[in-house]
């Protein structure tokens, strides 16, 4: 299978300048400690539906030790948990929908390039094709430096109405 065409340029941007920083993205989405697999959104562009952020890979994640001993891959499971989450931000922070728990609803059509290792800065990159409020579609490219390291499309769903508190 051929490599697909960047969504955009990431050379172009500022990957140092935040536009959501963890405290930020913490008002969207509902993950915390082990499962929060975003570290900052760098670039949201909603005529396009584009989004960018990245995950600072830690050397003291949970999975590292055991994933595998002497050589940790970060799991690929865990890399379409940070699409999906990177795709939720959007969906809320755009205003799509709003007063929701919004998740993942499937993933399809994924492939592993490059192993993510601990250390690396894993750079997500989401192009919407479908955004309602109902359902979205994103199509999610992960880079290190700049390699590809994988891509997969993301459905996101309401999962049901946030708990008020």
């Amino acid at each position: 299978m051929p490599l697909p065409d960047p969504h955009l340029d990431l050379s172009a941007l500022d990957l140092g300048r935040a536009v959501a920083d963890a405290d930020a993205i913490r008002k969207y989405l509902p993950h915390r400690h082990e499962v929060e697999m975003l570290t900052a959104i760098v670039h949201i562009d909603p005529a396009r539906h584009l989004i960018v952020g990245y995950k600072d890979v830690r050397p003291d994640e949970f999975w590292v030790r055991g994933h595998f001993p002497g050589n940790p891959i970060m799991p690929g499971v865990l890399l379409c948990e940070a699409a999906a989450q990177l795709s939720a931000y959007y969906t809320l922070a755009t205003g799509v929908v709003s007063g929701v728990v919004f998740g993942l609803g499937g993933i399809e059509n994924t492939r592993f390039r490059r192993a993510v290792r601990p250390e690396e800065r894993l750079v997500l990159v989401g192009k919407g094709n479908r955004v309602r409020p109902r359902m979205t579609n994103f199509n999610i490219q992960g880079f290190v430096g700049d390699e590809l390291a994988f891509h997969t499309d993301v459905i996101g769903v309401v999962l049901g109405r946030l708990e008020e508190s």
